[in-house]
C-alpha cells in the first residue's frame, strides 16, 4: 500500500492503483494525485449521468480543463 500526503490529507491506495496512476499520469502529463482525482471526477460524473458515454464525459472534462485561449470558436453555418 502507498500512502500519499496531499495538503493536509493522506490516503492509502493499493500498489497496483498507484502504478497505474503513475503510468497514466506520466503519459498524460498530470501528477499522480491529479490523475487519481481525474479518475474520481470521471467516475462520479459517469454515475451521475448514466445515459452519457464515458468517452463523452471524459472529452467534456478535458475540454473544460483546457485554456479558453487555445479554443477554436464555433461558427454555425
Amino acid at each position: 500500500m502507498h500512502s500519499r500526503v496531499t495538503g493536509n490529507r493522506s490516503i492509502k491506495i493499493s500498489d497496483d492503483l498507484y502504478r497505474a496512476a503513475k503510468w497514466t499520469a506520466d503519459a498524460e502529463r498530470r501528477s499522480i494525485s491529479g490523475q487519481i482525482e481525474f479518475w474520481a471526477v470521471l467516475g462520479r460524473a459517469a454515475l451521475d449521468n448514466p445515459d452519457l458515454s464515458i468517452d463523452f464525459i471524459m472529452q467534456t472534462l478535458i475540454a473544460k480543463a483546457q485554456s479558453r485561449a487555445i479554443a477554436e470558436p464555433f461558427f454555425p453555418e
